[in-house]
């Protein structure tokens, strides 16, 4: 079987990941990297909805 073929289970570690994110407070473009979350020791909580923002 394939590296990502399962995905993630409870308990497992996320790989890193970088996301391009809209900071309302500059009112400007931003990064954001699951690196530098634990690098500033913040609290991460990481959910997704399978269907959001698709057409029903």
């Amino acid at each position: 079987m394939g590296e990502h073929c399962c995905g993630l289970r409870v308990g497992e570690n996320v790989p890193d990941f970088k996301l391009e994110t809209y900071e309302p407070a500059k009112g400007d473009f931003g990064e954001v990297t699951l690196q530098g979350l634990k690098g500033k020791k913040k609290w991460t909580v990481l959910f997704f909805y399978p269907a959001d923002f698709t057409f029903v």
